[in-house]
């Protein structure tokens, strides 16, 4: 278990586990905490759930954990005793002691069944003494089945497992008699009446065989009824200001579940709830179903934070990454940021040009301004980083002195200091900055150009943000060479290439790509 977890889900049934599959599958990390006390426990089989019908309800859970630990997902035993609000997230504390952190707690630590006090009938809960005739009507079909009346809606509880047998009999217990209406709509079903308090269930063997009576009269049953009152366990909610709400029928409470919304989502921000402590009726289909809906709420909510952070954050870099002191940094924090090559376009470009003078701008490490000036170029080399420039001019004396002697290193941000003197080569590689500062700097470059001289822009191409290049993604900050062009007088300027050139290159996965560089050259009249 580590100490943070995009999701914590606390309860390990089919919510649950629906729930963080959903979530491992979006490549969250999900951590499930479960007390192994499953609803259905007692229960021989699930029913209703399409394609595991019929399954243990074990065997189900065990394959649900199979499941969300193939994709990732952790699960510990243990039971979450309190949760607290921890900056954006929650701290959950086991009953161990240890704590962890979550982004977003997904609880579904299902109900409570309140069973009549009725000696024997908790021990044969889910076994012969059952609840939903939706989940065990079928094997008790035909059967002898008296329902144990608990509220005004015996009476209908009764009609509703007519269906499945037509032996049905209403135990009223401490009820009152029907009315003379419902009296007459149970005898016209064949529904037997039985007046007075159950005692106590009678078993033979293993096998229940009815029910006695506080007079001492045994009714000969196959299988007992019990609306039980279902309420949610709640513990680990309540600590976060979480309470059950009544859930009525007819007028009359059935149980307590916790308020959310069809996804999920309570009224504490980041906490969803789903299966059976939201929803008391749920059945094991609808309780995955619930889950999975809430898992993908709660990614959806995530993804929706990460994008707000991601949007700050990149507002934040388009004002600052382009700064000196975001240069200074980046340079600082390795000893070599550039390969130390002279960029492909300005070899192929400058190669049977004349050498003269040359602005060569964002010079870096210097690789362009020492491969310019090696043939006999003289080079005023621009760049807003110190550190830069100190490696730069390293690498010239290293080249030999008569190749340091052709540069002139300068720092300077040229979107505020233009360029001065004319040139007959302008060399700007890669300058990436944000449309209109880059339109502007593109200008002055263009100024800076001697009559017959040449203006070379090389620009990773827009294209280039659909490979799996590794690329700063700035669609505003990215060109065309032909927008480039677009900005040149006709008059002064004879566009000789604007153009798209492919290049080959190697992703960090290894793979071979082809990327693109958008190249400009034109020459001043």
């Amino acid at each position: 278990m580590n100490d943070r977890y995009d999701v914590v889900v606390v309860g390990g049934g089919a919510a649950g586990l629906a729930g963080a599959l959903a979530l491992a599958r979006a490549r969250r990390s999900v951590l499930v905490i479960d007390a192994g006390q499953p609803r259905n426990a007692p229960a021989g089989q699930v029913h209703n759930f399409l394609g595991h019908d019929g399954t243990p309800p074990a065997d189900l859970l065990a394959a649900g954990r199979d499941e969300v630990t193939r994709y990732g997902g952790e699960i510990v035993a243990g039971t979450a005793e309190d949760a607290t609000r921890d900056g954006d997230g929650f701290l959950v504390t086991l009953h161990d002691g240890r704590d962890v952190r979550a982004r977003r707690l997904l609880v579904t630590t299902g109900l409570v069944d309140e069973l009549p006090d009725v000696p024997g009938l908790a021990g044969r809960w889910g076994r012969d003494v059952l609840h939903c005739p939706y989940c065990h009507g079928w094997e008790v079909r035909d059967r002898r089945i008296g329902v144990l009346a608990t509220g005004p809606l015996a009476a209908h509880q009764a009609q509703l497992w007519r269906q499945w047998s037509p032996h049905v009999t209403l135990l009223l217990h401490d009820v009152p008699e029907p009315d003379a209406e419902e009296a007459e709509r149970l005898a016209a079903r064949g529904i037997a009446v039985v007046d007075g308090p159950v005692a106590a269930l009678e078993v033979t063997g293993d096998a229940l065989t009815g029910v006695r009576l506080t007079s001492g009269e045994v009714v000969a049953l196959d299988a007992v009824v019990v609306a039980a009152r279902a309420t949610a366990r709640a513990g680990v909610l309540r600590s976060l200001g979480l309470a059950p709400a009544d859930v009525e029928m007819a007028g009359h409470v059935v149980g307590a579940q916790i308020p959310a919304d069809p996804t999920g989502a309570t009224a504490v921000p980041g906490v969803w709830v789903a299966g059976n402590v939201a929803d008391v009726r749920a059945q094991v289909v609808t309780a995955a179903g619930a889950g999975l809906t809430a898992g993908a709420a709660i990614n959806a909510d995530l993804v929706a934070e990460e994008t707000d952070d991601a949007v700050a954050g990149y507002r934040r870099d388009l004002s600052t990454m382009f700064e000196r002191a975001a240069w200074e940094e980046r340079y600082q924090a390795r000893p070599a940021v550039w390969s130390g090559r002279p960029n492909p376009q300005l070899v192929a470009e400058a190669t049977a040009l004349a050498p003269g003078r040359a602005l060569e701008v964002g010079c870096g490490e210097g690789a362009d301004a020492v491969w310019l000036a090696q043939r006999g170029w003289q080079v005023t080399a621009v760049d807003i980083a110190d550190t830069a420039l100190r490696r730069a001019a390293a690498h010239a004396e290293a080249a030999g002195e008569p190749v340091a002697a052709r540069i002139t290193w300068t720092q300077a941000d040229l979107r505020e200091q233009p360029p001065a003197g004319r040139y007959d080569l302008v060399s700007a590689q890669y300058m990436h900055l944000p449309g209109d500062a880059r339109r502007q700097l593109f200008a002055r470059l263009a100024a800076a150009v001697a009559r017959g001289g040449t203006l070379l822009i090389v620009g990773h191409h827009p294209s280039d943000l659909r490979t799996t290049a590794h690329r700063m993604h700035f669609p505003d900050m990215m060109y065309t060479a032909e927008e480039v062009a677009a900005d040149l007088d006709p008059d002064v300027w004879q566009v000789c290439a604007a153009e798209a050139r492919p290049r080959a290159a190697v992703d960090h996965d290894g793979r071979d790509i082809t990327i693109h560089d958008a190249v400009l050259v034109a020459r001043r009249s």
